[in-house]
């Protein structure tokens, strides 16, 4: 009698999933409410700058990419600023309203840094960098460029609640097109750390998790996939009894009151 064949596993492959920074795709909530007014507030912005600043994953490039949509400014990154020498970088700037700088506190050239500043104060037009420290913390050498940093008005992204973590963690499993009930992504937001950090961590786990397993995500995967995420962030993992894998895919009858998680 011939043997079985062995079970296929399907592996991952790293596409990076598909992400709209659109207006009407951000999600609210009270850890980017700051954030929002002060963009909204566009053009009363103090010397008309604005540096943006929170963890990772947080959304500021979202924001960002709204504000540049809105305002028609220009996108540079701050790694990269000034590369192409001063001249260039200022002829692209040339009767811009404005301009967007993401990781200016990884700028690798301050003097650039500097230049646009001034270009665009002289030019009045606005600037809003993103970063994941304020202004204050960064390590600047140039005291010119300290001085300015320091009169730029700065607004945090805060650390999210749950229900943010939830709103978020059901945007990346979209954007993937990963298929989750709802009741097991609240249930997964109801535990993990609040920080964004960890919803994009836990997405990218379900992800793969799915894809491997050829199915849609049970209770187990999701547990499973929670631990690596919260270890990929350096938070303790739940403990073995948090959760236990059914191997079902149907809808679980709700539980009673009382009873724990549906994880």
């Amino acid at each position: 009698m011939a043997d079985d064949p062995p079970a296929v596993t399907q592996l991952p492959l790293p596409f990076a999933p598909a992400r709209s920074f659109a207006a009407a795709d951000l999600v609210p909530g009270s850890a980017n409410a700051d954030a929002r007014a002060w963009l909204a507030r566009w053009p009363d912005w103090p010397s008309l700058r604005l540096a943006l600043w929170g963890p990772e994953g947080s959304g500021k490039s979202h924001l960002a990419a709204i504000w540049r949509d809105r305002v028609g400014a220009v996108l540079l990154e701050g790694p990269s600023l000034g590369q192409g020498g001063p001249v260039a970088m200022l002829d692209a700037l040339a009767g811009q309203p404005g301009a967007v700088v993401e990781d200016a506190d990884r700028a690798g050239d301050e003097r650039a840094l500097l230049h646009l500043m001034n270009a665009l104060a002289e030019a009045g037009a606005g600037l809003l960098l993103t970063a994941r420290t304020p202004p204050a913390r960064w390590p600047v050498a140039l005291p010119d460029l300290r001085s300015r940093l320091a009169a730029t008005a700065s607004v945090a992204i805060a650390a999210p609640d749950e229900a943010l973590v939830e709103a978020v963690l059901a945007k990346l499993l979209a954007d993937r097109q990963v298929e989750v009930r709802p009741d097991l992504v609240a249930a997964l937001a109801l535990r993990m750390p609040r920080d964004f950090a960890t919803v994009h961590a836990l997405a990218a786990e379900l992800d793969a998790a799915s894809l491997a397993a050829g199915q849609r995500v049970t209770r187990g995967i999701a547990a499973v996939a929670l631990s690596r995420a919260m270890a990929v962030t350096g938070h303790a993992a739940p403990g073995p009894g948090d959760a236990a894998d059914d191997n079902s895919v149907e809808q679980p009858a709700p539980p009673s009151p009382g009873q724990g998680s549906v994880l």
